[in-house]
């Protein structure tokens, strides 16, 4: 099957991608539809470096136009194809003198479209990764369905023979003893004894049990183990089901049958002290399976206690990370469920000594069936707090070796007494490790120990795991840390992403496999040439997708993860006015910035950077907003948002729209009186004005200073120094010759002539843009939070250089410059 039967064969978000990569004329799909199979079959990427083997095909290409042309004459197919093959083969001829273009434009085509075949892969894969668990699941409940039936029936059956047992043990004692006292011939007594015989031995073969299969008990262990395993690793984000329905069904019914069973061989115990005999199999077989039962029993409601809601704190960072002199939850459950142990068993809570600790709260809890949803047998501790507790010495715990806080791991332990016919057995169960802080500062460093122990450690009770932690594979690493995407952003991370990373972690490798990544460079170690770890920087960005995109992380509007090098690649092979959205690899709290491409007039691109935005810019102003608002100043010092398309080439309102946040003036108390809204203006090439961010530059062109993902990258970085005010509403000017003397343009150009627009400086359907009830003006004064508002605005618009863009109704501009605005007398210039 080619790569464009596939493209075909995708679900309708990739099928689209496909469709909108073909909605430019530089490769028309009617072209790659009818010549997959040859297209295919051809190297274009060597083609785009040798000159010769691009002619070569150049040629090839047009005879198998002319080819397709002609077949459509023949089969009297559609008129329309005729024509544009005729038209195609026209355009091709445009690259008579360059043929390598147009490989380098076929090359990159293919290349994309591996790229949307990856993702789709992807997306099924982790489809499949969902189905296929549950699949498996769904038949193990169908296995242990279908054991309990068969246990039930058996249990069934035994019970029946029991009653047999004892009506033929009752009819033997009569007839024996009838026998005993009969006083009648000796050929009687003989045929007596031969018919107690018979019975006898009917009798010796009913007493024979003991082959009863009671292997259903390792098989919901097995069950117990697998749950046991998803909660830890649904504690880091995994989306595992963690419901406890079913082994709540299959514990109660398994140990109700054992109960029976109990009962059964109590049963054995009477019928043997009515009668006996020599070579009884009652009194050898019975104790073995009397032990067995017990055993089994004992061990299934040992196991049915369990930690069914991990400890967290309300506003915590995450899981099994707690706070002293915070509160924090955590919920137990027993497994069989049955009325006469509701509020009957205490459940006391306890910590383990590593740390010494004083809990507070309630200590002792009652298992309940009125705090759970369903009506399992639960104790919910709601308001527990650990305090730390004084030691002599001025140590705080026994921990000798140099662990850091955050490192030491700690469990919270429960137990409680069963008691219910007849049986009585002390139940226990601890809690996954949590760490314990005393301030918040410390979250994140607790947080990254959690994931790291819960991605490696499949043994819970290793409180000392970090003593000696080991690496992370890199397929290991990749998934936990597309699982903490998917917790904060609805969405994990592709493959290109995951490449991108592992990239820039191991440098380029055939496979990354046997990479691996350990607790130190996770944790510990500084980024090269950063102050801050690895995990600091990711976190930052999760915080940041998490409070502010998480619905354009979701839909896939921000690319992410890509070395400045490739998004220069990408974005020089687009039209004009096409963006990306990636994290920065700078900002230690998390940062995110925009890049575009633009043309210079002789159809040179270079692309543009913006200045990361951050947690406190986005506080502000939304992304989305900004997008739509920013501008740069071109001819004239007319402000045009130079963002036309979200890469690859979806127009921009279409991709944000839903997003934008647009209030009029009775919404917006600092534009009440005045039809008006905040845009980012920029000077041409460079991105003065208002701005977003602390004091630093607003854009540059490949912004990013040379980080540990770009080694050796020799872009000069431009800074542009504005106002240390207001990171929102303050404007920065800077001389237009020093403006162009600092601002270099990039000049190689990767694109063929074929992509530029007609107008290579501006689309124009940037250019084509109004700005009703818009303005640009300094308000950095004017909104300060400790100004009179009302005041301000009126001072404001009384003495200060203002440029207002205002909607009239004839269409004209009101530009009053340095005019008195209180003059009703402005002249209109149109």
């Amino acid at each position: 099957m080619t790569q464009w039967e596939r493209l075909q064969q995708l679900d309708t978000v990739y099928s689209q991608r496909a469709f909108d990569l073909y909605n430019g004329d530089e490769f028309p799909m009617e072209v790659r539809h009818y010549l997959a199979h040859w297209i295919e079959g051809q190297d274009w990427e060597r083609a785009s470096r040798d000159s010769s083997q691009a002619a070569f095909l150049f040629q090839v290409l047009l005879e198998n136009l002319d080819n397709q042309f002609s077949r459509f004459v023949q089969e009297k197919e559609s008129f329309l194809l005729q024509r544009n093959f005729r038209r195609y083969k026209q355009n091709f001829q445009e690259y008579q003198e360059e043929p390598y273009t147009l490989a380098t434009i076929i090359h990159w085509f293919l290349v994309k479209e591996k790229g949307i075949l990856n993702d789709a892969e992807l997306a099924q894969q982790v489809q499949t990764l969902q189905i296929q668990p549950a699949a498996m699941e769904l038949e193990s409940q169908r296995q242990v369905e279908k054991r309990l039936k068969d246990l039930k029936a058996k249990v069934e059956v035994m019970e029946h023979s029991i009653r047999c047992l004892e009506e033929q043990q009752d009819e033997f004692d009569f007839k024996y003893q009838t026998h005993l006292m009969d006083s009648c011939t000796e050929e009687e007594k003989k045929k007596q004894l031969e018919g107690l015989q018979k019975m006898l031995n009917a009798l010796d073969n009913c007493r024979k049990v003991g082959k009863f299969c009671v292997k259903l008990g390792s098989l919901i262990n097995e069950e117990l183990v697998e749950w046991k395993q998803r909660q830890q690793k649904s504690c880091i984000g995994a989306p595992d089901d963690t419901s406890l329905e079913h082994l709540e069904k299959w514990f109660t019914q398994i140990i109700e049958c054992m109960f029976q069973l109990q009962k059964f061989l109590q049963k054995l115990d009477e019928l043997v002290g009515k009668m006996t005999y020599e070579n009884d199999p009652i009194p050898v077989r019975k104790p073995p399976l009397n032990i067995r039962v017990d055993t089994l029993l004992t061990h299934l409601i040992k196991s049915s206690f369990v930690v069914e809601t991990q400890p967290s704190m309300p506003q915590g960072r995450g899981l099994l990370v707690l706070r002293t002199n915070v509160q924090f939850s955590v919920k137990v459950r027993l497994l069989y469920k049955v009325p006469e142990l509701n509020h009957v068993m205490k459940v006391t809570v306890s910590i383990d000594k590593f740390r010494k600790f004083n809990v507070l709260g309630t200590l002792s809890k009652a298992l309940n069936m009125a705090e759970s949803m369903n009506g399992g047998m639960v104790a919910d501790f709601r308001h527990l707090t650990l305090k730390d507790q004084k030691v002599s010495g001025g140590g705080k715990g026994i921990n000798d070796l140099s662990l850091s806080v955050t490192e030491e791991l700690h469990r919270i332990n429960f137990q409680t007494q069963f008691d219910c016919q007849g049986l009585s057995v002390p139940l226990e169960t601890s809690s996954l490790p949590v760490v314990v802080i005393s301030n918040s500062s410390q979250q994140q460093s607790a947080w990254a120990s959690v994931l790291w122990f819960n991605m490696l450690c499949p043994d819970p009770k290793n409180i000392k795991f970090f003593e000696t932690s080991p690496a992370a594979t890199w397929l290991q690493f990749g998934e936990m840390l597309s699982w903490q995407f998917l917790s904060c952003g609805k969405r994990g991370l592709d493959n290109d992403q995951l490449e991108t990373l592992a990239i820039k972690l191991f440098g380029k490798q055939p496979s990354y496999d046997n990479c691996k990544i350990t607790w130190t460079k996770f944790s510990k170690e500084n980024l090269p040439d950063t102050n801050f770890t690895l995990w600091v920087w990711l976190d930052g960005i999760l915080n940041l997708v998490k409070l502010y995109l998480s619905d354009l992380w979701s839909d896939g509007s921000i690319m992410g993860f890509i070395s400045k090098g490739k998004e220069r690649l990408l974005l020089k092979k687009k039209q004009n006015g096409t963006f990306l959205l990636r994290f920065s690899e700078s900002i230690k709290d998390g940062g995110i910035t925009f890049s575009w491409v633009q043309y210079a007039n002789d159809a040179t691109p270079s692309v543009q950077t913006v200045k990361p935005f951050t947690i406190t810019d986005l506080k502000q102003i939304a992304l989305p907003d900004i997008l739509c608002n920013f501008r740069i100043m071109v001819a004239e010092n007319i402000p045009v948002n130079p963002l036309c398309y979200l890469y690859p080439n979806t127009p921009k309102d279409q991709a944000f729209g839903k997003y934008y946040s647009e209030k009029t003036g009775e919404e917006n108390p600092y534009l009440k009186y005045l039809k008006t809204k905040l845009v980012f203006v920029s000077k041409e090439n460079g991105c003065s004005g208002i701005r977003e961010g602390p004091e630093s530059d607003l854009c540059t062109q490949d912004r990013d200073p040379p980080s540990f993902f770009d080694a050796g990258d020799d872009d000069d970085d431009v800074l542009l120094k504005v106002s240390k005010k207001s990171p929102m509403f303050s404007v920065s000017t800077i001389d237009a010759d020093l403006l162009s003397s600092i601002l270099d343009s990039d000049g190689e150009s990767t694109v063929p002539h074929a992509f530029p627009p007609t107008s290579p400086r501006i689309s124009p359907s940037c250019l084509q843009q109004s700005f009703p009830e818009s303005a640009e003006y300094n308000l950095e004064e004017a909104l300060s939070t400790d100004n009179d508002v009302n005041y301000t605005l009126q001072e404001f618009l009384n003495g200060i250089n203002l440029h207002i863009l205002q909607e009239e109704p004839d269409g004209f501009i009101l530009d009053p410059g340095f005019q008195d605005l209180g003059n009703p007398n402005i002249p209109l210039t149109p």
